[in-house]
């Protein structure tokens, strides 16, 4: 009787924390849904060219649009004083600008709302006493990653308000790639909050599952470039390139670094390349969990990823055709988070669950 109630109070306590685990994966889940749509908005706010039609940061203020057609006025004649309508808008009227403003601010409100979604289930969650300890400090630091995230979106405005009529492709990179890492880390916790069913794999498929990760992070940050700079509207023939497997005039801007951040043909071919050098990558990591852990759910998942990356190829294959469509464009981006996504579980995979703080071995 003794034995059974010494081992009952701990198995209690275990199960109250499987069920708080449950709870916190699924408030997870639903912010990573909602960086998702927030992503994709971005896009299609980048894709319409919207995303200079707020000149200011007001990160209160500015949930309330325009009322009335005096506060449209207002908002369009400070529009008005920017690069982009004076070179690429002129003669807009109000209602035309109403089309671009409503794309931004979409993404901005989708923004704050992100932010109250982190911010509230996690004090409810903190002084409910549902979260381990293990889980505070990365949670806070999603939060924190939230809000650095928001200066960076500004910061990248701010780049197209005096001389561009557009965004810097640096910046706006830098935007992209900090919001999949934001993304990437919420799929993390969340995967490791899960059961598993299988033990964690060799350390080897570990870190060729983190490698993953960070190239695909990479040629994502790559495409950001690209959509930067406009270059998928150039080139659209594959798999030559303007006629060649290497086309000519790749490195004609001086300093030699700049080519591969401010040439459109030199920057999809980086893209390219390294598209092929990713699905190379992840055939390799297939074959090699396949051998050190065969039968396994690791080597399944190592398999799906390489055909998630075939397939996000030639999503990108089918933009670059159609001469980056607003659709295909979408398509290609979303199907890179997707990918992403699927590249952090299978890491997190690899390592298994994160250890449960009140953990018990029931004996017979």
């Amino acid at each position: 009787m003794s034995a059974m109630t010494n081992t009952a109070a701990p198995l209690a306590e275990r199960n109250r924390e499987l069920r708080n685990r449950a709870l916190v994966r699924g408030w997870l889940y639903v912010v990573l849904l909602v960086l998702f749509a927030l992503v994709m908005v971005g896009g299609a706010t980048r894709m319409t060219g919207s995303g200079l039609s707020i000149t200011e940061w007001k990160p209160i203020h500015g949930v309330i649009p325009p009322l009335n057609q005096a506060e449209w006025q207002e908002e369009f004649e400070k529009y008005q004083q920017i690069p982009q309508y004076e070179q690429v808008n002129k003669g807009m009227t109000v209602d035309e600008f109403k089309g671009i403003f409503w794309w931004e601010w979409a993404h901005r409100l989708l923004a704050r709302g992100v932010g109250f979604l982190v911010a509230i289930p996690l004090a409810f969650f903190w002084l409910s006493g549902r979260l381990e300890r293990r889980l505070k400090p990365r949670l806070v630091g999603l939060l924190a990653l939230g809000g650095f995230q928001g200066f960076i979106g500004w910061w990248m405005v701010a780049s197209g308000l005096s001389e561009r009529v557009s965004v810097s492709q640096y910046r706006l990179a830098i935007h992209l790639t900090f919001a999949c890492i934001i993304v990437m880390a919420v799929a993390y916790i969340a995967r490791g909050l899960a059961s598993y069913s299988e033990r964690p794999a060799d350390r080897r498929v570990q870190r060729f599952s983190g490698i993953m990760v960070l190239l695909v992070m990479f040629q994502i940050y790559l495409g950001a470039l690209v959509a930067g700079l406009h270059a998928g509207l150039s080139y659209n023939t594959w798999p030559l390139m303007d006629g060649a497997i290497i086309p000519g005039d790749l490195l004609v801007i001086e300093p030699l670094w700049r080519n591969f951040f401010e040439s459109p043909k030199t920057v999809q071919f980086v893209h390219r390349m390294f598209a092929y050098t990713v699905l190379v990558v992840a055939l390799w990591h297939a074959f090699s969990t396949m051998r050190v852990a065969p039968a396994s759910t690791h080597a399944r998942r190592a398999w799906l990823l390489a055909l998630l990356i075939l397939g996000q190829g030639a999503i990108g294959v089918g933009t670059l055709l159609a001469q980056a469509h607003m659709h295909w464009a979408l398509l290609h981006q979303g199907f890179a988070l997707v990918v992403l996504i699927f590249a952090t579980a299978h890491w997190r995979g690899t390592k298994g669950a994160y250890p449960l703080e009140n953990d018990v071995e029931v004996r017979s």
